[in-house]
């Protein structure tokens, strides 16, 4: 049985003992009216299958964002019969699972246009919470105003500052700066959505889902106004506890894993790192480095010189392979071997992203 050193020399260890309570929503239970196949509730499968769940229904899912946002989406994409938790920010899904008061998170980690989510490649590191599944989004965008609202009556346009980028060429076309319209950054999508409803705001139109703009009786007058047809952000599903990698359930899954480590300085150090893969045929699908908040007292041959260390990494890391698979296996004792610091994030079924609804011309 493979042991990863997971409690050694960690670069968050003081942060992680950090626990306070900050609240998050609990509304009714939500509902979409899309259909999801058995293919699209992968998580909830192998999450029932690892932990002996009855089924998703049980489960309490912590998410940043109003009810309406993406994140919202993935929730019930990853678990279809949940109950979602919103929040207000990335950390407080954590410490909502973390105090017991969500059962998990699902919280966005890449976008195939903007890239990583880097406040949550940390918050990773700082809190000790399993990656148990992943599932991908395709985003289609939306605008929407107050009902009876006209194009030529728009005078701003609000929403997450990754929603305004992603629409980018379709705000110049048709609501430009030039004309007076002004593109204005909030923290949310759906929130935006729901603060002109709420506050009856003449004029302004948001960014947002389809289901924003149902929920809070919004009237779309554009959608897919996304600049690139297929944006798709990735999503990991979180965990107090790890769910066991199964081969023998007859379900044919693959798996990815992914990791955390730390190097020491000096000539093809990463390189050396890297190899452990490669010399074992193990394909990596993510390399990402973050800079280490701490910086670590070196001191010379001697012992006399003391400094700080600045400019230092962590390295996060993705692979096809599970934690049950002798290869795999290898790779990270070989790995342990170079890195002073190593943990494993989670094992968990890999998710093909649907991508069936787009047309040719979308590709």
């Amino acid at each position: 049985m493979l042991r990863v050193p997971t409690d050694h020399a960690s670069p968050a260890a003081a942060a992680a003992a950090a626990h306070r309570t900050i609240p998050c929503a609990r509304p009714a239970r939500a509902r979409t009216a899309a259909r999801y196949s058995p293919a699209r509730t992968v998580v909830a499968q192998a999450d029932a299958a690892g932990l002996g769940l009855v089924g998703s229904n049980e489960l309490r899912v912590a998410y940043q964002g109003a009810p309406g946002a993406y994140s919202e989406q993935a929730c019930m994409l990853a678990y279809d019969d949940c109950e979602p938790v919103p929040c207000s920010q990335f950390e407080h899904a954590f410490l909502a699972v973390t105090e017991w008061r969500a059962d998990r998170a699902v919280l966005p980690i890449e976008n195939s246009l903007g890239g990583s989510i880097h406040r949550n490649y940390d918050l990773l590191l700082k809190y000790r919470l399993h990656i148990v599944g992943e599932v991908g989004l395709p985003i289609n965008h939306c605008i929407m105003a107050l009902p009876g609202t006209k194009k030529e009556e728009i005078v701003c346009v609000q929403s997450h500052p990754q929603a305004l980028a992603q629409c980018e060429n379709y705000l110049n076309t048709h609501y430009p700066n030039s004309r007076g319209v002004v593109h204005q950054a909030t923290d949310d999508t759906a929130d935006s959505a729901k603060r002109i409803a709420q506050e009856d705001i003449k004029g302004y139109a948001a960014i947002a889902s389809r289901r924003a703009a149902e929920l809070y009786d919004m009237e779309i007058l554009d959608e897919g106004i996304q600049d690139d047809k297929l944006n798709v952000t990735r999503f990991v599903a979180l965990a107090r506890e790890p769910v066991p990698v199964k081969d023998d359930d007859g379900s044919q899954r693959q798996y990815k894993t992914s990791i955390v480590f730390t190097l020491k300085e000096g000539p093809g150090v990463l390189f050396k790192a890297l190899s452990v893969f490669a010399l074992r045929d193990i394909n990596l699908t993510k390399l990402e480095s973050r800079p280490m908040r701490a910086a670590p007292i070196v001191t010379d041959e001697a012992g006399s010189v003391q400094k700080l260390k600045r400019f230092n990494f962590v390295f996060y890391c993705d692979f096809v392979g599970g934690t049950n698979d002798a290869t795999v296996q290898n790779a990270l004792r070989h790995l342990g071997e170079i890195a002073p610091y190593m943990r494993v994030l989670g094992s968990y079924p890999l998710h093909e992203t649907d991508l069936s609804h787009l047309s040719t011309k979308d590709v």
